[in-house]
């Protein structure tokens, strides 16, 4: 069996699906996921209301298709699991909401930031729960948080307008660090206030667990891809 790229083992479907707990987490894992892909679909549809030109709005619109397609196919495999996919989406609705309403971007710049950095921020906790879950779960969940040829276009955005307007970059610095915080207080939120979810991290039968060290060099790794991002952006220090 192969290892995942965060050195767990993933759990074969059979095994796995035999624990009720287990397909109770894998419920709450794709629900999460599915909203939060909901969620940045809605607003990445306002936030296109900021930008400058057409052709950004059409880039930010078509971020949004992209986000919305991986609703459905999420949606699907909850259904095919005799999950309810909206009630399962639920318990997730305030935590992510309000964790947008923290994070609303005042500007197209800060908009473009929440984008790619918040977002690939959420993205890298699924992953690395991901880890967790029989192989057929995993390849869903990685093949939907897949970021496109989306990232291009923010970083040459973001690129131009700090070469324009360097005074601009300090300020977009704080923004990342801002996004950085609330984001991972979310992911704890999350992982910490679902029973089923934090029985997956802490492994059971067949299948491996995450300790307290394991945990601590997760949220470095997080860190460490943060940090990989604003470097891009042109934001570093």
């Amino acid at each position: 069996m192969t290892e995942s790229s965060s050195g767990e083992v993933p759990a074969t479907t059979s095994i796995a699906f035999s624990d009720p707990g287990y397909r109770a987490a894998v419920v709450d894992l794709l629900a999460v996921i599915a909203y939060g892909e909901l969620s940045a679909f809605e607003r990445l549809a306002e936030d296109s209301r900021m930008a400058p030109s057409l052709e950004d709005k059409v880039a930010l619109a078509t971020m949004a298709t992209a986000e919305f397609a991986d609703v459905l196919r999420l949606r699907d495999r909850l259904v095919e699991m005799d999950a309810d996919p909206f009630e399962a989406m639920t318990p997730f609705r305030e935590p992510l909401d309000r964790f947008h309403r923290h994070t609303a971007p005042s500007d197209w710049l800060e908009s473009l930031i929440k984008a790619y950095v918040g977002d690939g921020l959420a993205r890298d906790f699924y992953r690395e729960i991901a880890a967790f879950v029989d192989v057929d779960t995993r390849e869903l969940i990685l093949s939907s948080l897949e970021r496109t040829q989306h990232s291009a276009f923010v970083v040459e955005k973001v690129r131009a307008a700090i070469e324009a307007d360097p005074r601009v970059s300090g300020r977009l610095a704080l923004w990342g660090r801002r996004l950085m915080g609330e984001a991972l207080t979310q992911a704890q939120g999350v992982a910490a206030e679902r029973d089923a979810l934090s029985a997956l991290l802490a492994g059971g039968v067949d299948r491996p667990g995450m300790d307290l060290a394991a945990l601590g060099r997760m949220f470095s790794r997080l860190t460490e891809r943060h940090a990989a991002r604003m470097a891009e952006l042109g934001l570093a220090h």
